[in-house]
Order: C-alpha cells, then sequence, then structure tokens
C-alpha cells in the first residue's frame, strides 16, 4: 500500500492518525511515517486497513461472492481457500487463493491480482 492509498483509506474511514493507531495497533508516529512515506505500510495493516474498509462499504458485501464474479469452474472452487471457508467476498484477505488460475507466493504478489479484481475495486 503506497502512502497515497493509506491517507486515501484514513480519510474515507473518518478516522484522525491516532484513532487510526488505535485501530490498527500501531502507534501515532508509525501512522505519520506511513503517510509521510518514511516507512513502508507492514502488511499485517494494510490487512486490517482492507478489512475496516470492507466493513464501512456495509450492505454491498451482500453481493455475489468471487467465484461467481470470477466464474470460476467447479475444480477450482473445491481447491480454493476463499470457497472453502465461504469467504467469497474477503477472497482478498485470503492467502492461498487460485484467482487468475493459481495461488500467488506472497501478499505483494497477490494484492497486485487483487487491486485489479471487481470484488475488491470498491474499497479504495
Amino acid at each position: 500500500m503506497e502512502k497515497e492509498e493509506f491517507v486515501e483509506a484514513r480519510t474515507k474511514l473518518d478516522k484522525t492518525q491516532k484513532e487510526m493507531s488505535q485501530l490498527l495497533g500501531v502507534s501515532v508516529k508509525a501512522i505519520y511515517s506511513y503517510e509521510q512515506g518514511w516507512r513502508s505500510v507492514p502488511t499485517h495493516v494494510e490487512r486490517q486497513m482492507f478489512f475496516l474498509l470492507s466493513r464501512k462499504r456495509g450492505n454491498r458485501d451482500l453481493a455475489k461472492p468471487c467465484w461467481v464474479i470470477k466464474k470460476c469452474p467447479p475444480k477450482r472452487r473445491k481447491d480454493c481457500p476463499a470457497h472453502e471457508y465461504n469467504a467469497g467476498r474477503f477472497c482478498w484477505l485470503v492467502n492461498g487463493t487460485i484467482c487468475e488460475c493459481k495461488a500467488r507466493k506472497n501478499w505483494k504478489e497477490k494484492m497486485i491480482i487483487c487491486r485489479q479484481c471487481a470484488v475488491m475495486s470498491d474499497l479504495l
């Protein structure tokens, strides 16, 4: 997550830096450092931020699950943890999902794919 995205997310959540630090379990200084670009946003903070944004979008969570949106065949659904744990609107949060026909090696690679997907597109 780039510094601009972090600031945009905090703004969408309508939180001060202090409030955001309490929600994310980090110091106010860390929040300031992320927003200035002095420190990169750690994976666990980015995940929490996206989770909070997803909860802010409300009833839109009742939309179709990722496997319907992406038209995944039954075999791929069977092998995908998003389907196994019924996390069709939170697939971006689950490691090991089989998006674009394969699982990604790490969070950074996964997020490149997720950010282009309709399931996550309205978070930022």
